[in-house]
């Protein structure tokens, strides 16, 4: 039996992109891993499918409720699939549901939390749902937020944006490594190298190098745009849509941005985001 290392961020934070690198480096394909087979390797936890081997009824047919009882049976359930870790993706901050924690820890290893600057998140995440920035700042603003039941996967507990960053990265331990997305940017070779190191992983350079060259956004874009990639919302034209840091600047208005600096400055300050220059 294995032990789960979660893959856990914020939505719209760079979690795909973090999946990419990990297929690309452990199965050092002959080409750059297939973004629509990542499910193949790193799980995700709110996949209807976990939850039907445990209740076999409809998706719709689950209160929140049970869902949220069904989810440590089904972290479990997922230790049992390979002998040693498996990575599994969640955007679940570490919360109780209904009475019952969003996370079995009795099933982890350790997590690479990944956080983005939320003025950035406001803007993708707006893409990716559909909606006005205005909703997305308002919708990540809120105290335990939930991402609804769609797309044959359950509910997720996201809380608001500062609630998820703390309910992850508050306590760091040696089983935690946080990194930042626009590290991952602008210190691809440094930021992707130290969460090798955290798995305990020594490729060779060659090695590491071509997996974050096969993972970079221009290769998962033009795969998007090749073959679809099924995780897109289906309100958005398309998941990779920029992959940048700093857009904020040139698309939040002036009141936008003093409403996130003001819901979020003590979780931004951790990270460097606030004061927002």
């Amino acid at each position: 039996m294995g032990a789960i290392i979660w893959l856990a961020s914020y939505p719209k934070s760079g979690n795909t992109w973090l999946r990419a690198f990990l297929h690309n480096l452990l199965r050092n394909p002959a080409e750059g891993y297939d973004i629509n087979q990542l499910d193949d390797f790193t799980l995700g936890e709110s996949s209807y499918g976990w939850y039907k081997l445990i209740d076999d009824r409809p998706l719709e047919a689950y209160s929140v409720a049970e869902v949220a009882a069904m989810r440590p049976k089904v972290h479990k359930s997922l230790t049992t699939l390979y002998p040693d870790s498996i990575f599994v993706k969640t955007h679940c901050a570490v919360m109780e549901d209904h009475g019952v924690p969003t996370v079995n820890f009795e099933a982890t290893a350790g997590a690479i939390y990944v956080v983005r600057n939320p003025l950035d998140v406001a803007i993708s995440y707006a893409h990716h749902l559909g909606t006005s920035v205005d909703t997305a700042i308002e919708f990540m603003a809120k105290s335990r937020s939930m991402s609804p039941a769609s797309n044959n996967h359950v509910h997720e507990l996201l809380g608001s944006w500062s609630e998820h960053v703390e309910s992850w990265t508050a306590k760091p331990t040696r089983a935690l490594h946080v990194v930042r997305y626009e590290d991952m940017l602008g210190k691809p070779q440094a930021t992707f190298g130290a969460i090798v190191r955290f798995l305990g992983l020594k490729p060779p350079r060659e090695r590491l190098e071509r997996a974050i060259n096969r993972s970079s956004f221009r290769v998962l874009q033009e795969q998007e745009r090749r073959y679809g990639f099924k995780e897109r919302g289906e309100h958005a034209e398309r998941f990779f849509r920029e992959g940048k840091a700093g857009q904020w600047r040139k698309l939040l208005t002036q009141e936008q941005i003093e409403r996130i600096a003001q819901a979020h400055s003590e979780q931004m300050r951790r990270f460097g985001y606030y004061p927002v220059t």
